[in-house]
């Protein structure tokens, strides 16, 4: 599923990375959203040199609402790209992309609440208008519908604007664990309460990067290359210094303030978004045939996906799980 957060209004930038040998190969990465600390580990990947020293010269290109990445994979005008959870759609529409890591162990999709409202956990939420996005509806809303008991007339359209939820305290919106709960804070001066879907049992895999079948053919040495860069790179993000992707990510998205980087930093280290579940066992990246059946079967069974795909074909765990640098 695409992802949503507050926009932060900047243009598309595409930032060259640092330069190694003449024979460095060119890969163009592209990714769903403007640069923030979500994308640390690639611009680290980039800004400390980590790409390079595995012989790749990386382009990062921010995306957006208006750009779709797949198709510009289709177009052969980039080798890389974020892909949520389309494995899935990947195997169902026979589409030549499978996913090759996941850099995220937990979707950061959050919906939020107003404290002192009693709300303290998913069950709560049942009968309160809740603001969710349209493809949040035909997604992971339906698997939280069918846990909790949730219905169809408690759904307000998403505006992405946080005006309609701060103007009625009974109002619940969706969120991402990075952006909003911090945004609410700075604007309304309360802390919400933040539910992650990932604690409600949601199984979706988040920064999912993917590639083309036929550059794994022609080129798996690419591929292997660039994974192997990309965990580096969230290894040094998460426990090195920095600032030097967080200089990136400023230069490509100026209207991102530091204090939100850091914030989005924070939580993913204090959530195990990238470290946790399979990436302790296995590494950064880790994805497992287990993990790709479970959720297929939970969105599946509340009519996200038709039965009887093959998910195998939309993933390959070739080129992960190998416990990079360790």
């Amino acid at each position: 599923m695409l992802r949503r957060r507050a926009a932060f209004a900047a243009p598309l930038l595409l930032l060259p990375a640092a330069r190694g040998a003449a024979a460095a190969e060119r890969v163009i990465f592209g990714l769903d959203w403007k640069a923030e600390a979500e994308y640390g580990g690639f611009y680290q990947a980039v800004a400390t040199g980590i790409y390079a020293a595995h012989g790749l010269e990386v382009t990062i290109a921010e995306g957006g609402p208006q750009l779709n990445h797949v198709q510009l994979l289709l177009a052969g005008r980039q080798q890389f790209d974020l892909a949520g959870g389309r494995a899935v759609e990947f195997a169902r529409l026979d589409l030549p992309f499978v996913a090759v890591a996941a850099l995220f162990q937990k979707d950061e999709s959050v919906l939020i609440a107003h404290p002192g409202t009693g709300v303290h956990g998913f069950a709560d939420l049942k009968g309160r208008p809740i603001e969710v996005a349209a493809d949040v509806r035909a997604g992971w809303w339906r698997f939280l519908a069918h846990k909790y008991g949730y219905s169809n007339a408690q759904v307000r359209p998403y505006t992405f604007n946080l005006a309609p939820f701060l103007a009625d305290r009974m109002m619940v919106q969706e969120g991402y664990l990075g952006s909003e709960p911090f945004l609410i804070r700075e604007e309304a001066h309360f802390d919400p309460v933040v539910l992650p879907i990932a604690d409600a049992g949601y199984l979706g895999y988040g920064n999912v990067i993917a590639t083309s079948r036929r550059l794994i053919a022609e080129n798996p040495g690419v591929v292997q290359r660039f994974v192997d860069a990309s965990i580096l790179g969230w290894r040094s993000y998460l426990h090195e210094d920095p600032a030097p992707a967080d200089a990136l990510i400023r230069r490509a998205n100026p209207d991102m303030p530091q204090a939100l980087i850091d914030y989005g930093r924070a939580v993913m280290i204090r959530h195990g978004i990238v470290e946790s579940g399979d990436a302790l066992r296995l590494g950064i990246g880790a994805m497992t045939d287990a993990r790709w059946a479970a959720y297929y079967r939970t969105m599946a069974a509340v009519g996200v996906y038709p039965t009887g795909i093959d998910v195998k074909r939309g993933y390959t765990l070739r080129f992960v799980n190998q416990r990079v640098g360790l």
